[in-house]
Order: structure tokens, then C-alpha cells, then sequence
């Protein structure tokens, strides 16, 4: 299996100055997390980390450290995510007939997932990891609410997310033509009418964003360990 890891995140709303991913975590950089998982999958062969060149020596370093044996690629990113998968999808080798793709900053995914992922691409062209939805949710306009949507029928969107590469370079090539902006590939499938199925995703598979949610992964590493 081939995995693409969009990792061109800027620290903003972690109040740093540099890629998230090269945060500390547990003494371990945050995109080392994931790189771990991934090492550690069964099915994942090839890895592909998108990202921006000013941060390539330091992903570079983070790789040697790993002593990781699975071949690693660096391919450079755009200036959204959507881009920067496309160019990831470009970057993949021809003979690549499914890919699972990964956001770096969600750094506590299992290897079982990645293999479940693997699996599910066994008997459909698409999915995505999702949890179900635990809270009332409120749909707002200026501050109002105007409407709650039915809490059975939502999923918390994740990732791994898994596709068929030439129905998904057909996808993004639509999204490109068409001017479509969304932030997940699942959301591509959708738009081109195309089926994507739920793979049940990990409660703490949660993505590192704010300086909470960094405190939170620590925790949960810890409890691991």
C-alpha cells in the first residue's frame, strides 16, 4: 500500500513560528508519531511526505533518527492541502493503484488502522475514518441557531483516507478545472458523485491542532506506553 502524508502545516493556531509537525511530542517530533505507525503497519510499503523544502533537511533528520526501513519520499507541497495531495498523487509511482492518505498532525493513529484502511480498499474505491458523533450539534447564522441536524446520522471525519489513484487523479483534476475548494479527498469522491464508505476510525486518532490538543496526545501516549 502507498501512503501520502500532507505535512506542510503551519504552527499558527499552536502559536509557533514553524511546521507543527516539528513540535515536540513526548520527546519525539510530531510527524515522527506518525512515522512510527506507519513503519510499524503491515501493509504500507512506500511512504510519501508532503511538505514545503525549507522544511526538508529537518524531515530528513527525523527519518535517519527513525532508522525507518520502508522507502521514504519527499515531495513538495502546494499552498492548500487539496494542492499538495494533488502533487502528492502526481509524485506516486505508475504502477500505484490505491493509496491511503494521512494528515501528519493526526500523529496518534494505530498501525491497525492503517492496515484496516488497507483492507477496506479490498472491496470498495473509496472510504473514510470517521467516528460517530457524541455531542448535539447546532447549525448557526449570525450568531442563531437555526437548525440541529440529526446527531445518528453525523460522523466526525478522519484520516486515513483511502481511494482508488486513478479515480482520485480523476477527482482532483475536476476539482482544478472546476475551481472546487474543500479540505478532505473524500469530499472530491462526493463532488464527482462517487461512493465513499465509513471505515470505523479511532477515538484518539484526534488531530494535533492548538496547544490543548498537544497536551491531550501526551496524555494518551503516556497511558500507551
Amino acid at each position: 500500500m502507498y501512503l501520502l502524508i500532507p505535512a506542510a502545516g503551519s504552527g499558527r493556531r499552536m502559536g509557533s513560528d514553524r511546521n507543527k509537525l516539528l513540535l515536540d511530542l513526548k520527546g519525539l517530533p510530531i510527524l515522527a508519531w506518525t512515522l512510527l505507525a506507519a513503519e510499524a503497519s503491515q501493509t504500507i510499503a512506500w511512504i510519501g511526505i508532503i511538505g514545503q523544502p525549507i522544511d526538508w533537511d529537518e524531515f530528513k533528520a527525523i527519518v535517519a533518527s527513525l532508522k525507518l526501513t520502508k522507502p521514504i519520499h519527499l515531495i513538495e507541497g502546494g499552498t492548500t492541502r487539496q494542492e499538495s495531495v494533488y502533487n502528492g498523487l502526481q509524485a506516486l509511482p505508475p504502477e500505484a493503484e490505491q493509496v491511503l492518505i494521512h494528515d501528519g498532525a493526526r500523529c496518534l493513529a494505530t498501525p491497525g488502522l492503517f492496515d484496516r484502511g488497507s483492507e477496506a480498499l479490498k472491496t470498495c474505491t473509496g472510504f473514510v475514518a470517521a467516528i460517530p458523533v457524541k455531542d448535539t450539534i447546532k447549525v448557526v447564522s449570525s450568531g442563531v441557531v437555526t437548525a440541529t441536524p440529526d446527531r445518528s446520522q453525523l460522523w466526525a471525519a478522519q484520516t486515513p483516507q483511502g481511494f482508488s489513484v486513478p479515480l482520485l487523479k480523476k477527482c482532483h483534476a475536476e476539482g482544478r478545472a472546476n475551481g472546487w475548494e474543500v479540505t478532505d479527498d473524500a469530499a472530491l469522491f462526493e463532488q464527482c458523485q462517487l461512493d465513499v464508505q465509513i471505515l470505523e476510525g479511532e477515538e484518539t486518532n484526534l488531530k494535533v491542532t492548538t496547544p490543548m490538543d498537544l497536551a491531550i496526545a501526551e496524555f494518551i501516549l503516556r497511558q500507551r506506553s
